[in-house]
């Protein structure tokens, strides 16, 4: 992956370059879902951070759970959760926004003193295209994108997924490296200079 490639996966819409990742380990918690989809969300999550080389925990001690996705059918279901407008800032804008756009997923994050991500929420709304999916595919794709601060519009044009001849579903092994690259201990846990994409490519670079 070229370093222009690697600093177009953190360069925001706005022309910001934009990086961070998680600070501490990840805690999460799922709502919505049956327990065999559960199993396959929190699956998904271990795996990713496997590869990440961070680390997960039962509980986060200022926070409880640092990570929590949510799987619903109408974003006016966020509106009836309780206390999450007082995790999520300006919860009722953002709802209607959401449901103006015909979104069918958002995450919002959170941060740290550093500016390393300290929570996330995942927001995922299970519309037609998404209920086709099968839930091993959904789990891996919201971990990915979870992982790290992509820019918001780093997949809009390929997904971070990939097809093995077999069938399998797979992270693409490119983004496999920046996840592995971006949590090398030597490098910074958030970024907002562009040259930070050229340090990373370099070690993606080594990664693959």
């Amino acid at each position: 992956m070229s370093p222009e490639e690697v600093e177009a996966l953190f360069t925001r819409a706005d022309g910001q370059y934009l990086f961070a990742r998680w600070g501490r380990p990840i805690a999460p918690v799922v709502f919505g879902v049956e327990d065999e989809t559960l199993k396959t969300v929190k699956g998904a999550c271990e795996a990713v951070v496997a590869l990440a080389g961070h680390k997960m925990a039962e509980t986060d001690p200022e926070l409880g759970s640092n990570l929590m996705v949510f799987f619903f059918r109408d974003w006016g279901e966020l509106l009836e959760t309780p206390n999450l407008d007082k995790l999520v800032p300006d919860l009722g804008p953002l709802v209607a926004r959401l449901q103006a756009a015909g979104a069918n997923q958002y995450r919002f994050f959170r941060f740290d003193e550093r500016n390393a991500i300290k929570a996330a929420f995942v927001f995922v709304r299970m519309d037609e295209a998404l209920s086709r999916l099968p839930a091993e595919t959904l789990a891996l794709s919201q971990m990915v994108q979870v992982v790290l601060l992509w820019s918001d519009r780093a997949f809009a044009g390929r997904s971070p997924l990939a097809r093995t001849p077999e069938g399998l579903t797979v992270l693409r092994p490119d983004i496999a490296a920046v996840i592995r690259a971006a949590y090398d201990p030597v490098m910074p846990a958030a970024a907002s200079d562009r040259s930070h994409a050229l340090r990373l490519a370099a070690r993606a670079g080594l990664a693959q």
